[in-house]
């Protein structure tokens, strides 16, 4: 493999994506480039993201283009547009390129690695970024913590070791976890409760700070994760709601969990990767799942309204 990543190929140019891009750019403006075909690439080459009042012009790879594979692919777009990247990236994909998918959830990297290979792509969850977005605009104040590695980081394997250089030379806040799949776990606990509770309250996050009853409503969807993790064996306890509680207070009071910011912009939501995979594994593990169907009821309706 060569000794260092050179070239990053970034699909989705939401608020991840759009704050990765440019930290990227800042650091070399030739590594790095958006992915995307059609309207959005359009789109994307006209009129850029502009992250914190910056704006960026950075290059837009089409899907077809037959250029030499990234050695990084960074996956940012929403649970419903997955399915269109994984074909997307397809000629970005190379025997040595290294694939980390930002999504939100439990599931995105088992079906990037069904089409790609398990070796290429490693886990990963972005934990305490406050980014809003409104259309190609990005503001974030904190940039949070990108936690990534193998399911078991006793020893960091090359790919690993060769996307921490990246994030030192970026200045990306990294952690490789001793146990990825227990911090995946517990990031997608975290937003089945606040992501949602959130998107039916319409309340940002100076409410959850201050209100127990909306604390109560988001703590009663983690619960169901836990008893669900029990059954996975991954054993999340009550201790990862308490973790979750000093993000919580360290978050900006004004700032807004992705799935409001897509409530209020009329836009789908990632219910489906929420509650539905909530109710879809409690069904096959025989876990009553009663809020996350309300919650999972509730945001389709909103869904409907909005459309």
């Amino acid at each position: 493999m060569k000794k260092q990543i050179e070239t990053i190929s970034v699909i989705g140019a939401g608020g991840l994506g759009a704050a990765y891009a440019g930290i990227l750019y800042e650091m070399d403006r030739h590594c790095v480039s958006f992915v995307a075909g059609g309207d959005r690439a359009e789109r994307l080459r006209r009129e850029g993201v502009m992250v914190n009042g910056t704006r960026y012009l950075i290059p837009v790879l089409l899907p077809e283009d037959l250029s030499d594979p990234s050695d990084l692919i960074i996956v940012a777009v929403k649970y419903h547009q997955l399915n269109d990247a994984i074909g997307d990236m397809k000629n970005r994909v190379g025997e040595e390129t290294t694939i980390i998918s930002v999504m939100n959830g439990i599931e995105s990297e088992e079906r990037i690695s069904a089409a790609y290979g398990m070796e290429k792509v490693l886990y990963a969850v972005v934990m305490g970024i406050d980014a809003l977005r409104e259309g190609n605009r990005v503001k974030y104040t904190t940039q949070g913590k990108l936690f990534f590695g193998v399911a078991r980081n006793t020893f960091p394997t090359e790919r690993v070791v060769r996307v921490q250089a990246l994030f030192d030379r970026a200045g990306i806040i990294y952690e490789t976890p001793p146990d990825m799949i227990r911090i995946l776990w517990w990031k997608f606990m975290v937003n089945v409760g606040i992501n949602q509770a959130s998107a039916v309250l319409r309340a940002p996050f100076s409410v959850f700070q201050t209100s127990q009853e909306a604390r109560d409503l988001m703590e009663s969807a983690m619960r169901e994760v836990i008893m669900l993790s029990d059954k996975a064996e991954v054993n999340l306890s009550e201790e990862d709601i308490e973790k979750f509680s000093s993000v919580l207070h360290s978050l900006s009071p004004q700032g807004k969990t992705s799935m409001l910011q897509d409530i209020e912009a009329g836009r789908k939501t990632e219910v489906e990767m929420f509650a539905g995979k909530v109710i879809e594994l409690g069904t096959r593990l025989h876990v009553p799942t009663p809020i996350n169907q309300r919650l999972f009821d509730e945001i389709k309706k909103i869904e409907a309204e909005n459309e």
